[in-house]
């Protein structure tokens, strides 16, 4: 509208007026070379904000893998004096006392009646299912071997993404997601010693269920903040989980000490808030599949944290799959998806 206003403007100015020939001739020039200076610097403004945008959404969605690398270690630690059910409620129960105070002390209105059904889907799988199904599954599984759910996590995303928006990613983009996705699968399971546990049903639930919980998150991210996003699905939950969290402490007593207060703490501030509010926000920036295909990185930065937080040993594979993996997320971050 500014541009087209701009140009009717120059135009008026630009008409000859009997006996001003000067004045005349100033205000063609100025109507001939102003707009084409400003189409120009708009030409390349726009370029550069684009560019700054992606680069900023990049980052944050790095930061909101950066902070669920952490998760797995975190719910380990939180197992040692919490239950299962426990430390799910009671770190949905935290992290909706914060995303609720946030929204009320900045007077958020409620949303749209067409958004709650897409905040329902990010509820149940983002919120209460993944939480759910990898704590049961730590129980048994190590760190390493959960990580295998999140080698998968981006290419399941970016397939409900297309399914969900229509969005058809290019054959470069693919190639180079399943090629990540398969050097992650690989590492881990090697990580795990090739066997398959009874935790794998739990760990390939959440994968689908955390999957159809990003897509949406991503598509509400558009036509929201990505901190009202995730901060919305709390407080939907909290009817649930707050009771939920009140009848798992009295059937599994806490027992609170040093790691279980700092994982649950983890868990619930930084992974189920502001974990998931950078990485909707680089969602909405960047798009659904690119940014998921950074959490082909997710895994090792998950076993480095397993090493140097739970004393877990790493083979001397890690620095290849991380350098292929490397490779895969370049090739996604520049291939038009």
């Amino acid at each position: 509208m500014r541009a087209q206003d701009s140009a009717t403007a120059s135009t008026g100015i630009a008409v000859n007026t009997p006996g001003d020939t000067a004045r005349t001739a100033e205000h063609a020039l100025r109507a001939e070379t102003g707009p084409d200076v400003r189409t120009q610097a708009g030409t390349t403004g726009r370029p550069r904000r684009a560019a700054a945008a992606g680069t900023a959404g990049t980052l944050q969605a790095a930061l909101g893998v950066a902070a669920f690398s952490l998760t797995f270690p975190a719910t380990a630690w939180g197992l040692e004096g919490f239950g299962p059910w426990s430390l799910v409620a009671v770190r949905s129960v935290l992290a909706a006392v914060i995303a609720g105070g946030c929204l009320l002390a900045l007077r958020v209105r409620l949303p749209a009646r067409e958004h709650w059904a897409g905040l329902a889907v990010v509820a149940a799988g983002v919120v209460l299912g993944f939480p759910l199904l990898t704590t049961l599954a730590l129980e048994t599984a190590t760190t390493s071997h959960a990580a295998v759910v999140v080698g998968l996590l981006p290419l399941t995303t970016a397939l409900l993404s297309a399914l969900r928006t229509g969005v058809r990613p290019s054959r470069a983009f693919w190639a180079a997601a399943l090629t990540g996705a398969a050097a992650v699968i690989a590492f881990t399971v090697q990580q795990s010693g090739g066997a398959l546990t009874g935790a794998d049903a739990y760990l390939f639930g959440a994968l689908l269920v955390c999957a159809a919980g990003y897509t949406e998150g991503g598509r509400l991210a558009r036509v929201m903040p990505g901190w009202q996003v995730i901060g919305w699905a709390l407080v939907l939950c909290l009817p649930l989980s707050l009771p939920g969290a009140l009848a798992a402490l009295s059937y599994e007593p806490a027992r609170l000490t040093a790691h279980s207060v700092t994982g649950l703490l983890w868990v619930a501030a930084g992974s189920q808030f502001l974990g998931l509010v950078v990485w909707y926000r680089g969602m909405a920036a960047i798009g659904v599949p690119k940014a998921s295909q950074l959490q082909l990185a997710q895994p090792l930065l998950t076993l480095v944290w397993s090493v140097l937080l739970l004393g877990e040993h790493l083979t001397p594979a890690a620095p290849l799959t991380a350098a292929a993996v490397l490779v895969c997320i370049a090739v996604t971050q520049r291939t038009r998806g």
